[in-house]
């Protein structure tokens, strides 16, 4: 008797071999990803952290002057410094230590200097009489009206107050014997004059544009509107306290008013009057007599208290946001235009600090919290990163954002889940072998689609669309539902043959198609362009967004879902089947607890997909930053504002590095959703398969 015998090749050494091979390899790119995401997390870190650095203070020099006579003012452009004596000589002097050029001298001697807003322009009280004079940067001095002091025609300048208009013409405010008198010169020496009736007053202010004048006499603040010819008193305030100082920060729109319980900020608000001056904050740790001096460039400005204390403070926090002991005997101070360096005078000596304080409005509070900017009416969750004018101040809450994104990703996955489930539901259990080989990998094929042409689509063809067929549209979920109850009631009574598994999507489809068709086309014959009806309808918002994204979430949770539905064991569905159980009770009570676990690891992977959405919602949404409105408003994302501001963001600013915070945020919330997402699957699958066990 003879045996066939099958010769097979096989080593037990090179199976081995190829084993460790594999096992090395998957874990060395196991190991890679794992390094790779956390060198990403660690890079990302990196450039957020220093938004979030305290500011920084140390002396770099200090020097002895030649003049000893007190100063009347004092500069600073971070390399050299210059100071006009009381003694009339003006003077620049390198901050290295190096020789100082001779000094120019003034005569008449000057009494009283002011600047300009830019900081760019001194207006001199040279024993009543004025003169314009501007410091540059080849450190020279320049006499834009001449080097001749102009008289006014009402007599001598007691107090007086300067703005540059633009350039080449400036405006000053002056108090005479004969009351105020506000004057517009220019290079072309023709002057216009205006005479305002108050012969009193205690303090003057100009803003940067010449624009608007504050005086102060007593505790009585008024606020004159100036045009070219003409001053309109705008409003009057009484002020708790007697000022003792007015300080305008850049820009002009904010009023700081120094009194003996401390700073206030004060910008005004539209009212049915007009603009109104409101008092927003108390600056606490403010109080005490000291010496107040602002950045030309930047909404900050610093304190300087007798016996030395140096308190910082930016227009967004209501507290100090450095606060340093110097040495006493402090007299004049002043910042350089970058707000890097603090060049400050004691008795006949200079100290140079150097200030490490690039972002003074970031902080983790001002991301979540309600703040309220100029010429707003009341606090609020704003994002506004750039505008056209230099004294801008951005707006950088990432409130709107996180809202935005959470309400599309909710409203998608809303729109999505049933859809993705009943069409899994039925594709795993109850359609045809056939019918199915076709149907998934149909819709499996739509998840192919790149977003930005389903953007594209909702966008451009969608979104007009809905407009014109709003009633129908809202009202399609409900039709669609009553004609699927009502065909599930009418199913019983159908011929035998179209009762056969598979059959009834032949009839079901043509009818639900037909239903929607007609839900969206007969409320149109009688409210046309719904949308424009509405007051606050935006053609591209939320429900135009959410749609879209959810027709893009479905394959992917339908797949999952499916696969998930599929891989329950057969066994378990024929038992239950056998024991009389209806084929909706096994799927009900059977099969969906036992793929629960796979069904919401699909629902998590959705909604982490749907967070991570950038072009669809950068298409469909209208990107408007906003926390309210609802489902007809537009909004933005985190992902879509990354994507649209990147761009424009300067490397290594604030705004540059508060984008690459938003990709932090999605980044952590996307592994917490995940994680969150295993531990449920795992203790899910662990509960159901102990109950298999036990059955």
């Amino acid at each position: 008797m003879s045996v066939n015998y099958i010769p097979v090749q096989f080593s037990d050494r090179k199976r081995r071999a190829v084993d460790r091979l594999t096992r090395r390899l998957v874990t060395s790119c196991g190991i890679a990803i794992l390094l790779l995401m956390l060198l990403l997390f660690c890079w990302l870190i990196g450039v957020v952290l220093p938004l979030f650095s305290a500011p920084q203070l140390h002396i770099a020099s200090q020097q002895q002057l030649w003049d000893r006579a007190p100063a009347l003012a004092l500069g600073n452009d971070g390399s050299t410094g210059w100071r006009i004596s009381t003694r009339g000589a003006a003077r620049f002097i390198p901050l290295n230590g190096q020789p100082a050029e001779p000094a120019l001298a003034l005569s008449p001697t000057a009494q009283q200097v002011v600047r300009s807003a830019d900081d760019q322009t001194l207006l001199l009280n040279m024993q009543g009489t004025l003169m314009l004079m501007q410091p540059t940067a080849e450190q020279q001095w320049r006499f834009p009206l001449g080097d001749k002091p102009f008289h006014l025609p009402h007599g001598a300048v007691t107090k007086m107050a300067l703005a540059t208009r633009h350039p080449g013409q400036w405006r000053i405010a002056a108090l005479t014997d004969a009351g105020l008198t506000v004057l517009t010169l220019g290079t072309d020496q023709q002057a216009a004059t205006i005479d305002l009736p108050q012969q009193h007053l205690d303090l003057l202010a100009l803003s940067p544009t010449g624009d608007l004048l504050y005086t102060t006499e007593g505790n009585v603040l008024r606020v004159w509107q100036l045009n070219d010819d003409q001053a309109l008193l705008r409003e009057t305030q009484t002020l708790p306290q007697r000022p003792q100082s007015l300080h305008l920060l850049v820009g002009g729109k904010s009023l700081l008013i120094q009194d003996q319980n401390g700073i206030t900020q004060w910008f005004a608000i539209a009212s049915p009057q007009g603009p109104r001056l409101q008092r927003i904050r108390t600056f606490t740790h403010s109080d005490g007599p000291a010496i107040v001096i602002t950045e030309t460039q930047r909404r900050v400005f610093a304190t300087l208290s007798e016996t030395g204390l140096l308190r910082l403070f930016a227009s967004k926090q209501d507290g100090p946001i450095l606060q340093r002991q110097l040495a006493p005997g402090i007299l004049q101070a002043q910042f350089s235009p970058r707000g890097d360096s603090l060049l400050i005078e004691r008795a006949g000596s200079w100290q140079t600090l150097r200030l490490d304080n690039p972002w003074p409005d970031v902080t983790w509070r001002n991301f979540w919290q309600k703040i309220w900017y100029e010429n707003y009416p009341k606090p609020d969750y704003i994002w506004q990163s750039t505008a056209a004018g230099d004294s801008y101040q951005g707006k950088f809450s990432l409130v709107p954002m996180v809202v935005g994104t959470l309400k599309a990703a909710s409203l998608a996955l809303l729109f999505a889940t049933p859809l993705a489930l009943a069409a899994a539901m039925y594709t795993a259990f109850f359609m045809a072998p056939g019918l199915r080989r076709w149907v998934k990998p149909a819709i499996e094929m739509m998840g192919a689609l790149p977003s930005v042409v389903v953007g594209l689509i909702a966008g451009v063809w969608l979104a007009p669309h809905i407009s014109q067929a709003l009633v129908g549209v809202l009202l399609l979920p409900l039709t669609l539902a009553g004609s699927l109850l009502l065909c599930g009631v009418l199913s019983a009574r159908l011929p035998a043959r179209w009762r056969q598994p598979g059959r009834e999507v032949l009839i079901l489809l043509p009818l639900l198609l037909l239903v929607t068709l007609l839900t969206l086309w007969l409320p149109t014959l009688f409210i046309p362009d719904a949308g424009d009806w509405l007051p606050h309808y935006e053609q591209r918002n939320l429900l135009v967004a959410a749609l879209a994204m959810g027709f893009a979430l479905v394959p992917l949770i339908f797949t999952l879902s499916e696969d998930a539905l599929f891989s329950v064991p057969a066994a378990l569905g024929q038992g239950s089947l056998a024991l009389g159980a209806t084929p909706w009770q096994t799927l009900t009570r059977v099969v969906l607890p036992g793929a629960s676990a796979g069904i919401f690891a699909a629902l998590m992977i959705g909604l982490g997909r749907a967070v991570g959405e950038t072009m669809i919602l950068l298409m469909a949404t209208g990107n408007t930053p906003q926390t309210s409105g609802g489902l007809f408003s537009g909004l933005r994302a985190l992902s879509a504002n990354i994507a649209i501001e990147m761009p424009e963001a300067a490397a290594g600013s604030a705004h540059y590095r508060i984008l690459f915070l938003s990709a932090l945020m999605l980044l952590l919330f996307t592994l917490v959703i995940n994680t969150v997402a295993e531990l449920i699957r795992q203790r899910l699958c662990q509960r159901y398969s102990q109950q298999e066990e036990q059955v």
